[in-house]
């Protein structure tokens, strides 16, 4: 049998994925909230991509949306890099939406484009992350960080001991994980 190959599927997700067969037990009503947050995704995805591509233009944002052109703004005000992979290792790296270090301080910003709550501690372990990837000690640097979402703005200094202790998690968790996967 020759398969067909597909192309134009690739990097898409189904709404109703095999893989994801909670589906099986929907009713309408939860269908519809599903599409409706598959759909709430890919705008959210859609937004980070603009901001993006704004941020690396150097284009500023007016205020239509308040956090996304806030956020846009500040980034290029601020000189930061955009779409920043920070790693320590194959267990534990991540992609801080922008980020700078400037005259010994760390500023990591965020972009939410949903509507549930959310909590610092991304961006605290992104902090770490740039830690422990420039060997640089959190007691030894200002460190702020914020969260853009809907027309408000969270800015947070986390506690170098909060940050140091991350660092610690990361690479205990780290070494515990190699030790796993030698013995399987």
């Amino acid at each position: 049998m020759l398969f067909r190959r597909h192309l134009e599927l690739a990097g898409k997700h189904a709404v109703l994925s095999p893989s994801s067969y909670s589906w099986l037990n929907y009713d309408d009503t939860k269908l519809e909230a599903r599409v409706i947050s598959l759909q709430a995704a890919r705008r959210g995805t859609d937004l980070h991509n603009l901001a993006h591509q704004a941020i690396r233009l150097g284009i500023k944002l007016s205020k239509g949306n308040q956090a996304l052109s806030t956020y846009v703004n500040d980034a290029i005000g601020y000189k930061m890099a955009t779409e920043q992979p920070l790693y320590y290792s194959d267990n534990c790296f991540g992609t801080a939406d922008t980020i700078s270090f400037r005259r010994n301080k760390l500023r990591i910003h965020d972009l939410k484009t949903g509507i549930t709550r959310t909590s610092e501690k991304q961006l605290q372990i992104y902090a770490a992350l740039f830690c422990l990837e420039y060997g640089i000690s959190p007691f030894d640097i200002d460190i702020e960080l914020r969260i853009y979402q809907r027309d408000d703005i969270h800015v947070f200094e986390p506690f170098p001991e909060t940050i140091k202790h991350i660092m610690e998690l990361i690479i205990d968790f780290d070494q515990q994980i190699e030790e796993f996967r030698e013995e399987l």
